[in-house]
């Protein structure tokens, strides 16, 4: 039976490709095949081949079904800022009609495990009010937080778990990703989450100095995603 999530963050750069990536290794090492999608990126790099983003390229690393490039990453931008600014300078519209057909052929493929990657945090801005939630509302998909540990973490956690919940949506599970190793009375942080947040975790991972999608499946348990 095929499983589909949607990763989401308590912030931008704290690890969701990283997580994500992991987790995509994960599921392959229990034999299962794998997609991902990046829908929209910025901060893209232009190519030989045209505007390419480090995240969606090891998103598509882990997939064990044959991708193209621009089935993972159908919309990508050139300047590193919010996408719904990208997207306003390079004349495009970035709603979720945009998205949902993209994401949605991918998810069609049937993949054992799928993973659809957002930007940011829960509440990124598309095109007039919609926000990148009413995409993983509209595609009905199920979520997992990675939250960033650091200072301040919690009250993110909770106020993103909160969002979630009240767009009707499953917190599947969360991960902690340990971005500041420094962070005061970081074991504590950390089971305050466990006790407070409505999903099971998925894994704790620690500041990695290279934090390959190898070493990184080794943190985590996709037994709870029931897969």
């Amino acid at each position: 039976m095929s499983a589909a999530f949607f990763v989401t963050g308590t912030d931008t750069e704290i690890g969701k490709t990283t997580i994500a990536a992991g987790l995509l290794h994960a599921a392959r090492q229990r034999g299962l095949s794998t997609a991902a999608a990046k829908p929209v990126a910025s901060g893209c790099v232009m190519s030989a081949d045209g505007l390419r983003n480090d995240d969606a390229l090891a998103l598509l690393g882990e997939c064990t079904l044959t991708l193209r490039y621009e089935e993972v990453n159908p919309l990508a931008f050139a300047p590193a800022i919010a996408p719904h600014l990208a997207a306003r300078e390079a004349g495009v519209v970035l709603d979720v009609a945009a998205l949902q057909g993209p994401v949605q052929r991918v998810l069609d493929k049937d993949a054992d495990f799928t993973l659809v990657e957002g930007a940011g945090g829960w509440r990124v801005p598309l095109a007039g009010t919609a926000t990148l939630s009413d995409l993983v509302i509209s595609l009905q998909l199920p979520v997992i937080l990675v939250v960033g540990v650091r200072l301040g973490c919690i009250n993110q956690a909770l106020l993103t778990a909160e969002a979630i919940a009240r767009d009707g949506l499953l917190l599947a599970g969360w991960v902690g990703n340990v971005v500041d190793p420094h962070t005061a009375r970081l074991e504590e942080n950390l089971a305050t989450l466990a006790e407070r947040l409505p999903a099971p975790c998925l894994g704790r991972v620690p500041r990695l100095a290279a934090a390959t999608p190898e070493l990184v499946a080794g943190y985590l348990d996709l037994s709870a995603l029931v897969i």
